[in-house]
């Protein structure tokens, strides 16, 4: 990952740190089937990717089985003291009913009108034998997920570029399927895009596309479109800006995995989903970029009426100085960069005057609480913005003040 010099280390722990793969959009919610497809699930998507599923279209067919095709079985399914251990269980008898009222649908006009609207709408029922694909893949999905970590292990070159091959050979579905549950596992994508283009011996759109490892690829972007959705949160107090944080990092590596080793013309599907994935990313962090200079003034400067600290005003300059770390990171990932380095530059600026009039204040009144206060929160600000060594200055700087005001 791309670091600025001066990003301290909680900066960095903070962006380095995985994001959860169940979507945003579900966090909070009951999981869709018992959490045995959240590798596969995107929020609702602007594009399909191979592989990938959205919990409008998962839930929508378990509502079908549960209502219209095998009642009695998904009935045992959710009594059961662990649901999800018997899901597993009745999978094979469930896909054995869905594939009958399936057959049915094939060869009677009314039974797959019928279908249809029992699906909710064409889209979903379009997407019903994807749905039903990942149902039957549901006992490779842990391995696949274990494989993934293994390939955090594994040194780059042939054993890599072997297990890549061994995972193509599954059909196309099957292996979408498979290969998304891996890429959530992978810290650098990167190498599976390498690895893929190396041994296709085409670097190519195309050439991957004809290779068979388009699923690799399709895996990559799924999840760094999955990274938009922490993203949206509302801005606020309560916005989990550690969680964006890592978003933006994890946007970062998987556009960059494929941006820096695919070759793309005006013809392809990738390229232009990158580009719109960039725009949306860069629109949504755009608004919170332009607070941060605001939130740094406000949380220092001191009030012309009675003097306080709002903690509030300091944990939002905080988190905006934390985000701009991680997007001048992922910078070469979003459409952000005049914006990024002049908030990155104003910022310093606005610190730099801000704990200076600190200081002067806690000199005069070195008894102070709220001055006194008002100086750790700008060191803390000066750290994230400058770095631990600029931080432990202005430490030493405030010790001596304190400390003569002992004596």
């Amino acid at each position: 990952m791309l670091q600025p010099k001066t990003q301290p280390g909680k900066a960095q722990a903070i962006a380095a740190s995985p994001i959860p793969s169940t979507p945003a959009g579900r966090r909070g919610k009951a999981p869709v089937l018992f959490g045995l497809l959240d590798c596969l699930l995107v929020d609702d998507a602007e594009f399909q990717f191979a592989g990938a599923l959205t919990g409008e279209e998962v839930e929508a067919v378990w509502r079908w089985l549960e209502r219209d095709v095998a009642p009695e079985l998904v009935g045992v399914v959710t009594a059961a003291e662990n649901p999800a251990i018997q899901f597993e269980r009745s999978l094979p008898a469930l896909l054995a009913a869905a594939n009958a009222e399936l057959g049915a649908a094939a060869i009677d006009p009314e039974a797959e009108r019928r279908l249809k609207i029992r699906l909710g709408s064409q889209d979903i029922r379009n997407r019903l034998p994807a749905v039903l694909d990942a149902l039957k893949c549901v006992p490779l999905l842990e391995k696949a997920r274990a494989f993934g970590r293994l390939i955090n292990t594994m040194a780059d070159g042939a054993p890599l570029a072997n297990a890549l091959k061994s995972m193509a050979k599954y059909d196309s579905g099957l292996g979408a399927m498979l290969m998304m549950a891996t890429v959530g596992e992978v810290a650098q994508p990167a190498r599976l895009v390498v690895a893929a283009a190396r041994s296709s011996a085409a670097s190519s759109e195309e050439g991957l596309v004809r290779a068979g490892f388009a699923p690799v690829v399709e895996a990559v972007l799924a999840h760094a479109y999955q990274a938009l959705g922490p993203m949206r949160q509302p801005a606020g107090t309560f916005a989990d800006v550690d969680l964006i944080c890592r978003a933006v990092e994890r946007f970062h590596r998987n556009i960059r995995a494929v941006r820096a080793n695919v070759g793309f013309d005006r013809r392809g599907r990738w390229g232009p989903m990158m580009a719109a994935m960039t725009r949306t990313a860069s629109g949504l962090l755009e608004p919170r970029l332009r607070e941060v200079i605001a939130d740094i003034n406000g949380a220092l400067r001191k009030p012309r009426e009675a003097d306080r600290l709002d903690q509030d005003s300091v944990l939002a300059a905080l988190n905006g100085l934390y985000l701009l770390a991680a997007v001048r990171s992922a910078r070469d990932s979003l459409a952000l960069n005049e914006l990024c380095e002049e908030t990155w530059n104003r910022s310093g600026q606005a610190l730099e005057m801000n704990v200076g009039r600190s200081m002067d204040a806690l000199r005069e009144a070195p008894a102070d609480p709220i001055a006194l206060a008002r100086v750790n929160a700008g060191i803390k600000m000066s750290e994230v913005r400058f770095g631990v060594e600029y931080g432990r200055i202005l430490a030493e700087a405030r010790d001596k003040i304190t400390r003569r005001k002992a004596g």
